[in-house]
């Protein structure tokens, strides 16, 4: 091997480790809460995030009825508030629950410019969504429950929260690809419906469209 040829594989190794570190650096900028809103943006909606998260198909799968009241539990920057908020039409109300301050001003400010005056931003705690009003018939949450801590106690108080007849839909990764293992961006599906169990819920669907997460939907008690 000639020098310039070695010096071209030392180069090239080292753009790739170059890379890695970028890569790994941008990544926890964005946990970490450093970054601007644009990147967290970035983070919470992924690449090209229609072609794997079928926005339509998880709408229609739930079976929203307009009036509804919905809460969109670690609604980021939206991307499923609004789509609930053309679902259950100006009779109903969405609430966008997050405990990130920068995606809600993001979220209300998208909402005065949609027109969307039936959707109200609440400022969660990481312990208690805190939902205003007489309750909901469905908490949504998506690509939010491996970040909950102490889920069986957060949902056996979220009922509170929960009209008779009301849902909780949950939908998480489901770990196969090798950053949801390396970074833990997951949950089981078994450890979903055994913590949901505890909390006094049980299973009523299960859909298997996405390829990427769970998307589970519970109610209340036992069967």
């Amino acid at each position: 091997m000639t020098a310039k040829i070695k010096c071209l594989a030392i180069q090239s190794v080292s753009y790739g480790k170059y890379r890695v570190l970028l890569f790994i650096g941008f990544f926890l900028l964005i946990t970490c809460g450093i970054c601007c809103t644009s990147l967290k943006r970035l983070a919470y909606e992924g690449f090209w995030r229609d072609s794997w998260q079928h926005p339509e198909q998880v709408v229609h799968a739930l079976e929203i009825q307009a009036g509804q009241y919905i809460a969109d539990l670690g609604s980021g920057s939206g991307y499923f508030t609004f789509r609930f908020a053309d679902a259950v039409g100006p009779a109903g109300k969405v609430y966008a629950v997050d405990v990130d301050p920068g995606m809600n001003k993001y979220v209300e400010k998208q909402t005065g410019k949609s027109g969307h005056q039936h959707i109200e931003v609440v400022q969660a705690q990481y312990h208690d969504p805190l939902i205003p009003g007489d309750g909901v018939d469905l908490i949504f949450t998506c690509n939010t429950y491996h970040h909950l801590k102490d889920r069986v106690t957060y949902f056996t108080q979220a009922q509170k929260y929960l009209r008779p007849g009301g849902r909780v839909a949950i939908i998480d990764f489901n770990g196969k690809g090798w950053f949801f293992k390396i970074f833990r961006h997951f949950t089981a599906s078994e450890v979903i419906k055994k913590e949901m169990a505890l909390a006094g819920y049980h299973l009523q669907r299960e859909f298997s469209f996405l390829t990427q997460q769970h998307f589970l939907v519970f109610s209340q008690g036992k069967e």
